[in-house]
């Protein structure tokens, strides 16, 4: 699962690239995959969007067990 995770979080590390972001995965506890953002995502007030809306919405498709995605500080 975790192997999975990080495959598919490496899929999205370009889009946010174009914008200097990053992301990082922390772990996956009880359904719930925890990420580090980085670069210009810290503090950036659309992160919290393309958390949601882009990474968590791509890895709920693809790996049946995830049922959110969190950012870590």
């Amino acid at each position: 699962m975790i192997e999975k995770i990080k495959a598919i979080l490496e899929e999205v590390r370009p889009m946010l690239a174009q914008h200097l972001g990053d992301i990082e995965f922390v772990k996956f506890e009880n359904g719930v995959v925890y990420v580090k953002m980085l670069g210009t995502c810290v503090g950036c007030p659309l992160s919290q969007i393309t958390l949601k809306a882009g990474v968590e919405e791509i890895l709920k498709s693809r790996i049946s067990g995830v049922s959110r995605v969190e950012a870590v500080v």
